[in-house]
Formats: structure tokens, sequence, C-alpha cells
């Protein structure tokens, strides 16, 4: 028996879908049992449930638990587990749908990470750190989304990428700026100059950070990060 495909979902039901789920360590998320369903819906849909959850993510995932919230949003980023995020690179979806739902995600770490990720440096594995700095640190590591300079078409994607990269940058939360830096790290294989501007003006702004992160910014600048 296998799950089946889900396409006509209503937003609420599709939020139950991805993050209602219990959280057991002792066995693999729910999402890579064979019965499980999997999302089928096509990517206009698709952008318009993520723009709407990430755009209200503190009323949409209150009811959930870090540990639920870290299992669903690394559903959904990862293409490993789903294909949620190819719809924004889907040409059929409108540009200014696909603009918003990118921009949502700074939304989602104002309104989630900056308020429920713990103070910890996940680089570091530092000891303490809470369920959801895992997805918030690795979010632009396995999202299956990539610079382009050499591509007109992405010009604006791009941009639009890396100025919620720094506007990430600006909150006041150790690890929404880890993730950040992660982010521009590897970035800055396509667009060296700009995420040395970006993190050169956040290290100038932030001069009394802990030591362990402005190396870790300098790191990102020349684009070694892990």
């Amino acid at each position: 028996m296998t799950g089946r495909p889900l396409s006509d979902l209503t937003f609420e039901e599709w939020v139950l879908f991805v993050f209602d789920h219990p959280v057991d360590k002792s066995r693999l998320e729910w999402y890579w049992d064979l019965e499980a369903d999997w999302w089928k819906g096509p990517a206009a849909l698709t952008v318009e449930y993520l723009t709407r959850a990430f755009e209200n993510s503190e009323s949409v995932f209150e009811p959930y638990s870090d540990s639920q919230l870290n299992q669903g949003l690394w559903y959904l980023v990862s293409n490993s587990c789903s294909d949620h995020m190819f719809a924004l690179t889907d040409a059929s979806v409108p540009w200014p749908e696909r603009r918003n739902c990118i921009r949502s995600i700074y939304t989602l770490y104002e309104q989630c990470f900056a308020k429920r990720c713990t103070p910890h440096l996940s680089h570091l594995d530092e000891s303490g750190a809470g369920p959801l700095n895992s997805i918030c640190y690795m979010w632009w590591d396995i999202i299956p989304i990539f610079g382009q300079p050499k591509e007109p078409t992405r010009t604006e994607m791009d941009r639009e990428i890396l100025q919620v990269l720094e506007s990430a940058l600006k909150l006041d939360s150790i690890a929404c700026q880890e993730s950040a830096l992660h982010g521009l790290g590897h970035w800055q294989l396509y667009y060296p100059h700009q995420v040395r501007e970006i993190i050169k003006s956040f290290l100038q702004r932030n001069n009394a950070i802990r030591e362990d992160l402005r190396l870790y910014a300098m790191s990102a600048s020349s684009g070694h990060v892990l």
C-alpha cells in the first residue's frame, strides 16, 4: 500500500498535512513512510500556500511545537522530502506571486525564527540549541535554489533572495544572523562582491557580536561555510 498524491487541499488542510504530525526521535520523519501521502498541487497553489503560511507564521504556526515546525519546514524546503520549493522557479507562476513568496521568507524569520530559535550557534553544534534552530541554520543549504548571475531571467529572483539574506542579518537573533551568513556564504560563489559588501556592513553595525559569530561572518565573506 502506498500514499496518495494530494492536489486539492484547502490551505488549512495543507497546513495540517505538513505540520500536524508527532515527532519521534526513535523513528524517521513521517514523510519517509512508504504509505505517506505527498503534495502534488499545482505550482501556483503551492506558491500561494507557502506565502500565506510564511506571511502569517506567528499565528499559523502557533499550535505547533518547535520540533513539529522543524520537521514540517524541513519537509517544505528540502527537495529530498518534497518539491515545494521548485514552485519558486516555475515560470508558469507569475513573477509577482513568486517574488512575494520569496519576500515572505523574511517574515518567517521575523515572526518565527527570531522569536522561537534559541541563541546558539549551529555551526559549532552548541549544546542546548532548540529544535527549530536546525532548519533555520540549514535553510539556504538545503533549498534547491542557487544563484544564476549569467541568466537574465533570474536577475530579479537572485536580487530578492540576497535582500532577504541581508534583511535577516538585521534581526536581533543570533540564530537568524548565523542562518543568513550561512546562506550568504553559499551565495558568495555567485555574487562575491555583493556578499562581501553585505557582510562588511553587518560587521560594521555589530562591533560587539560574539567572536565566534564574527569569525563565521569572515568565513562566509570568502565563501567558506559548511
